[in-house]
């Protein structure tokens, strides 16, 4: 078994053997640590590329921006609107991989006008696990994976952007805001608003990692189970807030943060149609 720094090299060697490359950046804490590595090996050789779109929080995008200046990095900001995507609206199972198609297939159209030789994206070890169509779409397109490929999970490269002293080591893991919905129920730009904006909130009370999942007018709140108790002290204030951005009803998941909970009805769904076949 390979260690970290093992990994760490692979990862180097494989980004320097691309040549040059755009890099797809959320801000997030994957791409940023792909995109620092790729950075310190390919230097003006690499372009960093973000998408703007209604499911992107500013916050987001302003830091991705902030990041890009203080590190000398080119980037560009390009318009992606999914809702715009045939059939995204409505929220299908593969939702992610009409999004992420249409995503980088902008992002090789940059890449060749560029005259750079690949395309990078941020997946890890640990997204191999569950149900991910975006990545039927990486492979079909040709994108790359390095963190993937240098066989890194999540918190090898939280321990790794730590030691570069990437502000992002620590950062809340982050998914697009359409990722909050039920498969099936339709997705527009009020409701991401109110997602957004309910999610924000919590971000702006201090809690670390956040979801607010949307069921219909209900706002389900995943947080860490630590800080539930937190939560309660200012529970009419978020409940009232939560109303006036149009939820009608505020819980509380008892199950706490996870990620992509969303998919856990999906398998229910799923398991019920075979008992019946």
């Amino acid at each position: 078994m390979k260690t970290l720094q093992e990994k760490y090299q692979d990862l180097k060697s494989y980004i320097q053997s691309q040549g040059s490359a755009v890099v797809a950046f959320s801000g997030g804490v994957d791409s940023t640590f792909l995109l620092r590595v790729a950075h310190d090996v390919l230097g003006e050789r690499v372009l960093a590329v973000t998408a703007s779109s209604c499911s992107f929080p500013e916050r987001e995008l302003n830091e991705a921006k902030a990041f890009c200046q203080a590190n000398g990095i080119r980037h560009l900001v390009v318009r992606s609107e999914e809702l715009e995507i045939e059939g995204f609206r409505h929220n299908p199972k593969n939702r992610c991989y009409l999004c992420k198609h249409e995503l980088f297939e902008k992002i090789w159209g940059v890449a060749k006008e560029e005259g750079l030789n690949a395309v990078l994206e941020g997946s890890n070890t640990d997204d191999n696990g569950d149900y991910r169509p975006g990545l039927i779409a990486v492979k079909e397109l040709g994108v790359l994976s390095p963190l993937r490929h240098a066989d890194l999970n999540k918190e090898e490269i939280r321990t790794l952007s730590k030691e570069l002293g990437l502000p992002t080591w620590d950062k809340q893991s982050f998914a697009c805001l359409s990722s909050r919905f039920v498969y099936g129920e339709t997705i527009n730009e009020e409701r991401l608003s109110m997602v957004d904006r309910a999610e924000q909130l919590l971000l702006d009370e201090g809690f670390h990692q956040v979801r607010v999942r949307i069921h219909g007018n209900i706002a389900r709140i995943e947080i860490d189970p630590k800080e539930f108790s937190r939560l309660l002290l200012i529970r009419r204030r978020v409940d009232e807030a939560f109303r006036s951005y149009g939820f009608q009803y505020v819980t509380l998941d008892l199950g706490g943060y996870r990620t992509g909970s969303m998919n856990e009805g999906l398998q229910m769904s799923e398991a019920s149609e075979k008992m019946f076949e």
